[in-house]
């Protein structure tokens, strides 16, 4: 199949001469690459990448070329789409609003981390402006104590 490639390199035994009937040495030593060997091995497996990756590329831009040539519609005119939809189609209609609703969801989702992080913001101006010598504030937080206190009493005592 064409030039072998390092791995079938590897592999192939080397054409070895007649043997005789007669062996006295019946373990032979497999034969180790050398350096340069080695280096050729790595030098082919780089060049069939390089290769294989321009192959590659150049099919893929091929097919990008092609694609938008075939697949590609001229825009349809207004005359065009106002007779294709019509404003009376009860459905088309409920859908057309359903996406339009799905979308400002989307929409006001995105914005409120904004609104939230802002209103945060704010809290902490807020309690830091706060002054706690101030007697208003003690008596007004006196006033709040109780009437929790009040209210939990109420909660827990049966009539």
């Amino acid at each position: 199949m064409g030039c072998n490639t390092s791995s079938e390199a590897k592999t192939q035994p080397e054409e070895k001469e007649p043997q005789e009937t007669n062996q006295t040495n019946t373990e032979e030593k497999p034969k180790e690459p050398s350096e340069e060997d080695k280096s050729e091995e790595q030098a082919a497996t780089k060049i069939q990448a390089v290769f294989r990756g321009h192959k590659t590329r150049q099919s893929i831009s091929m097919k990008a070329v092609s694609k938008p040539t075939a697949t590609q519609e001229p825009e349809p005119s207004k005359a065009e789409l106002e007779a294709e939809f019509r404003a009376d189609d009860k459905e088309l209609c409920n859908a057309a609003t359903k996406i339009q609703a799905s979308f400002r969801g989307h929409q006001a989702r995105k914005q409120t981390p904004q609104v939230e992080k802002t209103q945060e913001e704010q809290d902490k101006e807020d309690i830091e402006k706060i002054d706690l010598a101030d007697p208003d504030l003690n008596k007004a937080a006196t006033k709040i104590q109780a009437s929790f206190r009040g209210h939990k009493v109420r909660k827990d005592t049966p009539n």
